[in-house]
C-alpha cells in the first residue's frame, strides 16, 4: 500500500505533520524523495546536517524518526538542494527569482553551481572534492538524466517493495516520483485535507502535464492544476495543532483519525 501526501501551498500546507501521524498511525515507513532548504532561514537545520557531513531538511528528520526502524533522513531522502537568497533582477542558474542554486546531495554524490560562491562551511564540512559543477542548465539537465533520475527510480523501487509506504511530495508538486501508483492520496492544506482515489489523480496528473517523460527539473504538474481535474472523494477539517503537538506523531494520529481512516478506506485498506 502506497500513500502519497501533497500539499495545496507552496509553503506551510502542513504535509510533513500529516504524514509523520499517518507514518504512526499506520506503521508505515516514510519516504521524502526530493527536498530542499534554504541556507539563511533553515539556517538550524543547515547547520545540524553538514554537522553530520551532509545537507538534509528537517522534514525528512521528522519522517525518519517516526518510521519503524533505525532510518536517517538521507535513507528516505534521496535528492536534498540547497538555496540562498541572491536579492536583485538576476535569475541565477535555475530561473528562480531572488534565490540561488548552491548544491544538490544525489545519494551520496555532490552537485554543485558553478556559478555561484559556497559558504565557507559547506567547503570545509562536506564532501565535495568529488562534486559535480554545472554552470548551465544544459549541463545540469544532462547530470539529473544520469544521476538524479536513477537515485529516484531506485527509490521508487524501494517504495515498490515496502508493504506500507507514505511518501511526501514537496512545495505543491502533485507527482514527487514519477514511478511510482498511489492507492491513496492525501492533498493538504491549512485547516483541512481532500481525499483522492489514487488512480484517477495519477490519471490527472498525465492529463495536466500533457506528456510523460523523465525528470528534468521542469516537468512537474502543480497540485492545484489537478484538483481542477479531479474530484475528491472526501474532505476533511483538520484541527490546528500546537508546535508540541505537531512535533509528536502519536498526538497527531490521534487529532487526524478521522482524515486518516477516510484515507485507508478509498486506499483499499
Amino acid at each position: 500500500m502506497t500513500l502519497l501526501v501533497v500539499g495545496a501551498d507552496r509553503v506551510d500546507a502542513g504535509k510533513t505533520t500529516f504524514s509523520t501521524g499517518l507514518v504512526a498511525a499506520t506503521g508505515a515507513v516514510g519516504f521524502k524523495p526530493r527536498a530542499g532548504n534554504d541556507y539563511w532561514f533553515h539556517h538550524d537545520d543547515y547547520r545540524t546536517a553538514i554537522s553530520e557531513g551532509s545537507i538534509y531538511g528537517k522534514d525528512a528528520r521528522r519522517l525518519a524518526a517516526a518510521s519503524p526502524g533505525s532510518l536517517e533522513p538521507t535513507d528516505i531522502n534521496p535528492v536534498h538542494r540547497l538555496w540562498r537568497p541572491a536579492p536583485g533582477n538576476g535569475t541565477g542558474l535555475l530561473g528562480q527569482d531572488e534565490r540561488e542554486f548552491l548544491l544538490d546531495r544525489v545519494g551520496e554524490q555532490y552537485v554543485r553551481n558553478g556559478n555561484a560562491t559556497l559558504p565557507e562551511d559547506a567547503r570545509s564540512e562536506l564532501p565535495l572534492s568529488d562534486a559535480l559543477v554545472v554552470s548551465s542548465v544544459e549541463e545540469f539537465n544532462q547530470v539529473m538524466q544520469r544521476h538524479h533520475v536513477q537515485q529516484l527510480d531506485a527509490l521508487s523501487a524501494t517504495i515498490d517493495r515496502t508493504e506500507r509506504a507514505v511518501v511526501e511530495s514537496y512545495s505543491d508538486v502533485a507527482r514527487p516520483l514519477q514511478g511510482i501508483d498511489p492507492d491513496g492520496v492525501a492533498v493538504v492544506e491549512p485547516g483541512r485535507t481532500r481525499i483522492f482515489d489514487g488512480p484517477r489523480f495519477v490519471k490527472g496528473c498525465q492529463v495536466a502535464s500533457g506528456a510523460e517523460g523523465a525528470f528534468h527539473g521542469q516537468l512537474e504538474e502543480r497540485v492545484a492544476s489537478v484538483t481542477e481535474l479531479v474530484d475528491p472523494v472526501d474532505t476533511i477539517t483538520l484541527p490546528a495543532l500546537g508546535r508540541d503537538e505537531r512535533n509528536e506523531p502519536g498526538t497527531v494520529a490521534d487529532a487526524y483519525g478521522a482524515a486518516y481512516r477516510s484515507l485507508l478506506d478509498v486506499a483499499g485498506w
